[in-house]
């Protein structure tokens, strides 16, 4: 019998695409760069948003990895955004994802 995983692997991550000392190259920093962004979704500096939780204006989007992580303290974060919670005045930095119960209030030019 075929073993599955490595064939699921090769699929997700073709040779093709990764260097011999496992440094990604452009097509897999691309793809990254762009679930990065979906994840960020429209929250840019200046934007007011709301979720069942609060509604933040956003201070700063920090796209850095090696800051995003010290800031956060999480190995494996891939960004961070800096808020201003609207309703207490308290600043927080977080890394959730922009999902559909997220909701622009105020939008900014890009």
């Amino acid at each position: 019998m075929k073993d599955r995983t490595v064939s699921a692997a090769r699929a997700l991550h073709p040779s093709d695409s990764v260097t011999t000392d496992h440094q990604p190259t452009a097509p897999l920093d691309e793809a990254l760069r762009q679930v990065v962004a979906r994840e960020i979704g429209p929250r840019r500096p200046g934007v007011v948003y709301d979720n069942s939780v609060s509604t933040y204006r956003v201070l700063n989007v920090i796209r850095d990895l090696d800051e995003a992580r010290r800031v956060l303290k999480r190995r494996a974060a891939q960004f961070a955004i800096e808020l201003l919670d609207l309703h207490t005045g308290e600043t927080s930095t977080v890394c959730t994802v922009w999902t559909g119960s997220d909701r622009v209030l105020t939008a900014v030019n890009a």
